[in-house]
């Protein structure tokens, strides 16, 4: 099928590298399941060597996949391609993903030379092959390795068995024309390239990762790696939402099809979003808050007359309803069901009870409720396993002397009670937390905007936390910000004890640094 171009995401394995990404083990299973039925062809699904935690999440994605495959990255040694192999052999559709630097910057980190390289490259090749029928090998920083080298090691991967082989532009630094060019000189000058698929994966440091991905496809790649919201390390990765849209829009240039299901993008967007606790801005092509918002004049009168006009594509592609009407405390359930399946979310009876009390809540407290106002509601966390809840707060506030809050924190189904001061009405707030739960985890990341416009807006407060190592994020939405803040950083601290417990049954999700791969 030489005009279908297969999407491999990397969002659990690449995407959660980014600095304080890091997901549970419970936020990777359902992450991998949204993939498989939005018609994700591969799912990268982690690291299996970098952790015991990595490699149970891998593991049981793999027994839990449906459609899609399941692959476990390795570095090239023995080791490492076995413990892959242990995870993702339980899949219907294994497959291994090796990789090695092969630019002269990173021959230099394992000190190796050319010929060494390429014997490591073939022992390592075919140790995969012999456990799995599909193998992929990397070049990794191959957008700066030398021409004669790469085109040999390529030529190595695929007689030692390779079936996809993987162009990686690591550090973002190549350019469309040269991305092209690349594919189409290794399909033409590789021995047996015919028989293999070659794979792009582009970093967008220059923000060309999106450019540069299909510049590759109309060379001859027919695979894409790639993450939701673009999520990954430093200016993250290709975005999937990008470049699958724009095959779509542009199949008179762009003539490919891939297996994607778009009108489930904006769902998993916004959960990725959660779960990772890096928030999408507002302008970002396809998922950004304002990628089908109008406020011009000119544009507004545009739309009403012929969509078209401002439109290149429909918001129902890519799973919005198209419109952003608002509820009130009048609306009842149905009508609460049928907004948030128009905004492509998909829940239970039970979860629909839930959201609907705090919908109910939130409309008492709100003039009009707004599609951003549900999706805040959404991705607020229910604290049904936590070990703190906030139950009570009261701050008190004043040009003169120290603010004041007064917290009941329910910690372990003990009720705590206490007063603290602080430099400010957050500041106190977070004090009142630290009194009740001492802890020495250090805030990184303290951020607020509001969900909608107006003096009765939610506001959205994500939070960032680290403690030896140990990386956690908390989100909240509330009218009231220091509300919001209080249970975002009680969030985050939730998420910090659950390592702690990890760490002390026997292992780190960070035991091994994901940096050490350099990919």
């Amino acid at each position: 099928m030489t005009d279908h171009v297969l999407i491999f995401d990397t969002t659990l394995r690449d995407g959660e590298q980014s600095p304080g990404a890091t997901m549970t083990h419970s936020e990777k299973l359902e992450i991998a399941e949204m993939l498989d039925d939005m018609g994700v062809d591969i799912i990268e699904a982690g690291f299996p060597i970098a952790s015991e935690g990595d490699f149970k999440a891998v593991s049981e994605i793999a027994q839990r996949s449906k459609d899609a495959q399941i692959c476990g990255l390795s570095r090239a040694n023995f080791k490492d391609i076995d413990r892959c192999w242990e995870a993702v052999k339980h899949s219907a559709r294994p497959r291994i993903h090796t990789f090695i630097g092969t630019s002269p910057l990173h021959r230099a980190i394992p000190n190796l030379d050319m010929d060494q390289m390429a014997e490591r490259i073939h022992d390592c090749v075919t140790h995969a092959r012999n456990l799995c029928d599909n193998v992929q090998w990397s070049s990794m920083d191959a957008t700066r390795t030398e021409w004669d080298f790469l085109k040999r090691t390529v030529d190595i991967a695929i007689k030692a068995g390779a079936s996809t082989i993987n162009i990686p532009d690591t550090v973002g630094y190549t350019e469309p024309v040269e991305s092209a060019d690349l594919i189409k000189r290794l399909i033409q000058e590789v021995d047996g390239a015919d028989t293999v698929i070659f794979s792009t994966h582009c970093h967008n440091d220059l923000g060309m990762a999106t450019a540069n991905s299909l510049a590759a496809v109309a060379g001859g790649a027919r695979q894409i790696e790639c993450t939701i919201n673009g999520l990954g390390e430093r200016a993250g990765n290709t975005a999937l939402e990008e470049v699958v849209m724009a095959m779509r829009v542009r199949k008179d240039i762009m003539p490919y099809g891939t297996r994607i299901d778009t009108t489930k993008i904006m769902n998993i967007s916004r959960r990725v979003s959660t779960v990772s606790g890096f928030p999408v801005q507002f302008n970002k092509a396809i998922v950004g808050k304002n990628a089908f918002a109008h406020e011009s004049g000119i544009h507004q009168d545009g739309m009403l007359k012929n969509r078209e006009t401002f439109e290149v594509m429909r918001p129902e592609d890519v799973g919005l309803s198209g419109t952003s009407l608002p509820l009130g405390k009048h609306s009842g359930r149905a009508a609460l069901r049928d907004k948030l399946e128009k905004l492509g979310v998909e829940m239970g009876d039970n979860e629909l009870k839930d959201i609907f009390v705090r919908f109910k809540d939130l409309a008492d407290r709100k003039k009009e409720v707004f599609d951003e106002d549900l999706i805040a509601l959404i991705r607020q966390n229910d604290g049904t396993d936590d070990h703190l809840k906030l139950k009570d707060l009261t701050v008190i506030c004043g040009m003169n002397g120290p603010q004041k809050a007064t917290m009941v924190l329910e910690i372990d189904g003990d009720d705590k009670t206490v007063q603290a001061t602080g430099d400010g009405p957050v500041d106190a707030t977070f004090n009142a937390v630290k009194q009740l739960f001492p802890h020495g985890a250090r805030l990184q990341l303290y951020q607020v905007h509001a969900v909608t416009e107006g003096t009765d807006a939610q506001a959205t407060v994500s939070v960032r936390m680290e403690e030896e190592g140990r990386i956690a994020t908390g989100e909240s939405a509330d009218t009231d910000t220091v509300v919001a803040s209080a249970k975002a950083y009680i969030n985050a601290l939730n998420r910090l004890i659950v390592r702690r417990e990890q760490t002390s049954v026997g292992y780190d999700e960070k035991a091994v640094s994901y940096k050490d791969t350099g990919k």
